[in-house]
């Protein structure tokens, strides 16, 4: 069977004999495949002969060592105030010190340069691990220079200044309600739809008990007036529920539900510490949630004795994965996480049938572009949509012997086995290497800048083991 709305003729790039695991409504995965990008988008996808037979192109990629996939969808990613200090928080630190001691602290010592350095990290790993479209958690400072950097690796993002207004400390960070508001609109207006598209301004708060009400409602309508998204972190961690019952008296997705805020253009990040009756108002609702795995370990929020995900699922939540902080989950190859994802809950519920390999990879892909309101533009391999391919290599040992693709993707590979990456038709990874930037001289850059922001936070060195 080929897909094809398109007339035949010449394409941009022809992808042949290759498995392409479409994530379409029927998860068909095409052997002896070949795919047919024209103009950006994926123009045919079907068996080889027909597609060569109907097309042909000066650009016909060889795919008979690949599986091919859609680009994975990281829905919530610190790109600002943590890839340049990856690893420097120590490990064994509690949820509050973690946050109000270490990771807050550092985030003022960043400069403009610092933040398109930490961007352009954070999108060079996420393209090379196989990643084409993310959700930033929110820049945290300076938001030109991070749309300018991600514009010029060429990732598909979401992006959005961070907004506040009842947290007291760190002068740098202060805003107060008109200020916050005004913070928004400013990057809405300016970065609706940037860089052909690829890069568009949503309305991000920090959430948690850092929000007013009115800067709750200011935020959901900016994202309903301009047909965004709306995104916000929430109950990691017990702090939020305690918070939101000694100020309403209501858990945080009652009072949200109440005000608003919830609902089908939303995605909200951790929710932990979730009752049944706030699982049912996100089935409810509609709203996205995204599950940070590695972070949730690493952080101890108990996501394993507490977490409800799998009744999230069940309910019709449409849960998606992301990374977070460089300090929190440490990388950003979202196959790591969606193999977390997929362990989890069946070791936490003695459960083999938990979170299967297609779910956990679906939950990386379709369920992520939904999250990002896109699932009419990328998430799977169909006719019509972005060309965001990922090439997966499979002569590699972790690839070989192929029986499963499902289980190979989620449970042996991980992004080291990502080959070549296209966005938008675009390669931005080929052989291994990034097209659109010179990674050598990011990396060196992110050295110095990284020693730089150390240095100027007067934070201590706390490695257990002597450097000498």
């Amino acid at each position: 069977m080929t897909d094809t709305s398109l007339a035949p003729g010449v394409a941009d790039t022809i992808i042949t004999d290759t498995i392409a695991v479409t994530m379409d409504d029927d998860r068909r995965v095409i052997t002896d495949a070949a795919i047919a990008i024209a103009g950006g988008r994926i123009a045919a996808i079907g068996k080889a002969a027909d597609i060569t037979r109907d097309w042909r192109s000066d650009d016909v990629v060889d795919g008979r060592r690949f599986v091919v996939t859609p680009g994975l969808v990281n829905t919530h990613i610190h790109i600002t105030g943590e890839p340049l200090t990856r690893g420097f928080v120590p490990d064994d630190t509690p949820f509050l010190e973690n946050v109000f001691e270490w990771l807050t602290p550092i985030h003022t010592y960043y400069t403009p340069e610092d933040e398109h350095i930490s961007a352009q990290m954070a999108a060079l790993e996420m393209l090379k691990s196989g990643t084409t479209a993310f959700l930033e958690a929110g820049t945290i400072r300076f938001i030109d220079p991070v749309v300018d950097a991600l514009g010029e690796i060429g990732i598909r993002a979401r992006v959005g200044p961070w907004a506040w207004d009842l947290v007291p400390h760190y002068d740098a960070l202060k805003m107060d309600t008109a200020a916050a508001i005004a913070t928004l609109e400013d990057a809405m207006s300016r970065y609706g739809s940037v860089h052909d598209g690829r890069i568009q301004a949503w309305p991000i708060v920090i959430g948690h008990t850092c929000c007013s009400d009115e800067l709750w409602t200011a935020a959901k309508q900016l994202s309903v007036d301009h047909g965004t998204g709306f995104s916000f972190h929430m109950s990691p961690a017990q702090m939020d529920v305690d918070g939101f019952m000694e100020s309403f008296g209501q858990r945080p997705m009652v009072h949200l539900n109440e005000i608003g805020v919830l609902g089908p253009n939303v995605i909200l990040t951790h929710a932990v510490y979730v009752d049944d009756e706030e699982v049912q108002i996100l089935a409810d609702t509609g709203t996205s949630v995204s599950h940070c795995p590695t972070t949730a370990l690493k952080v101890s929020y108990g996501v394993t004795q507490i977490g409800k995900f799998p009744e999230m699922a069940a309910a019709g939540v449409n849960v998606a994965i992301g990374t977070d902080g460089n300090n929190a989950s440490n990388y950003h190859d979202l196959m790591r996480a969606t193999y977390l994802v997929a362990g989890l809950y069946k070791d936490a519920r003695r459960d083999a049938t938990m979170f299967p390999a297609e779910e956990a990879f679906a939950m990386a892909t379709r369920n992520g572009a939904k999250g990002l309101q896109a699932f009419d533009e990328f998430g799977s391999l169909e006719v019509g949509k972005q060309a965001d391919l990922v090439l997966h290599d499979t002569n590699r040992p972790e690839w070989r012997p192929l029986h499963n693709v499902a289980n190979q993707l989620v449970w042996s590979a991980d992004g080291r086995g990502v080959h070549t990456v296209f966005v938008g038709g675009r390669r931005v990874v080929e052989d291994y290497r990034c097209t659109t930037i010179d990674e050598d001289d990011l990396l060196r850059r992110a050295q110095v800048a990284g020693e730089g922001i150390r240095q100027r936070s007067g934070l201590p060195d706390r490695a257990k083991w002597p450097t000498i």
